[in-house]
């Protein structure tokens, strides 16, 4: 029997046996394509070789679907929790992770909370930590609670010997590992970075596009934009701009550049540069704000991957971050 697609008209059959559904035949779709029925396991088992092929076809493209159409906006974590703001990529650069509540305030609305002559988060209102002593104590009464961030951030403590801490690769792996499952996007980008480029872990490209995808579907866009690259790097160009046009009108600008160099080597169409141009300029217009004009101005809070703000420091005005 040959494999027939499911309709939803009452007159359903086993693709094996062709038993016809009923009141006491409880047919169930074939998981992975849904292309076709069964009465039972026997007889899904004694059909696999028969509709094996077009089960694979018809899976891979509901996983392309997913694939193509999940995390077309930007997570939550991505925007300024004071201004509400989607914050400019890379987020680490354009903004603050403040320890004590674990939210990130855009470096717009630190210039702003400064200017009020506030000395203490512009969130919860805790004063900031004056050590790494006080800083590690606000990080683990958070992991405590489960907050995915601060475990993340722990994690990134230890892989990087920071706040007094030994370093520590297997136990960052574990604490990142833990705060991808609890849903930090952020760990799941690292880990991925970490098992592409083999930075103290074994190199597993395999793992780390599985990585890569799993926060691309959530809206990351740097993690879209290495799918990108991966499927360039293998030839697939028309899959490679499909990722980079969703990055690239997430605000992501690599993607847009390398939109760009793939028209200049034949391999986009200048329709495809349009709209990833277009796209790309028009979040980064609904990004911006005086408050954030004034940060870059004077070129504050731009020195990377979860900064801290020391609070001896506050009653000079806004100087350089500790990492």
């Amino acid at each position: 029997m040959s494999c027939v697609p499911v309709v939803d008209d009452g007159a359903e059959v086993c693709a094996n046996c062709g038993k016809q559904g009923s009141d006491t035949v409880k047919l169930r779709n074939c998981t992975a394509c849904r292309l076709v029925k069964y009465c039972g396991v026997d007889c899904q088992k004694a059909h696999r070789k028969q509709h094996k092929n077009a089960c694979k076809r018809r899976a891979a493209e509901l996983k392309d679907e997913q694939l193509y159409s999940r995390g077309l906006e930007r997570p939550e974590g991505d925007f300024c929790s004071i201004c509400t703001l989607a914050i400019p990529i890379p987020v680490n650069k354009h903004s603050v992770l403040n320890t004590c509540c674990m939210k990130r305030i855009c470096n717009g609305c630190n210039v702003a909370a400064q200017a009020r002559g506030m000395s203490d988060c512009p969130f919860c209102r805790t004063g900031y930590p004056r050590n790494n002593e006080e800083t590690l104590s606000m990080v683990q009464a958070r992991v405590a609670k489960k907050d995915p961030e601060a475990i993340y951030f722990l994690g990134m403590k230890y892989y990087q010997g920071d706040l007094g801490l030994q370093k520590d690769m297997q136990k960052a792996v574990e604490l990142c590992t833990e705060a991808a499952e609890l849903g930090s996007i952020e760990a799941l980008f690292s880990l991925a970075n970490a098992y592409n480029e083999g930075d103290d872990v074994q190199q597993d490209t395999a793992k780390a596009i599985k990585l890569y995808t799993r926060a691309a579907m959530q809206g990351h866009a740097e993690s879209r934009y290495q799918l990108g690259y991966f499927e360039g790097d293998k030839g697939r160009y028309d899959r490679a701009v499909r990722h980079f046009l969703i990055s690239a009108k997430m605000g992501d600008k690599d993607s847009v550049e390398s939109i760009k160099k793939m028209l200049m080597a034949g391999m986009a169409t200048k329709e495809q540069y349009a709209e990833a141009l277009k796209g790309y300029q028009g979040v980064v217009e609904e990004m911006k704000s005086h408050d954030r004009d004034e940060a870059k101005r004077h070129g504050l809070f731009e020195r990377g991957v979860h900064m801290m703000r020391v609070q001896s420091e506050m009653s000079k005005g806004i100087n350089g971050l500790s990492n």
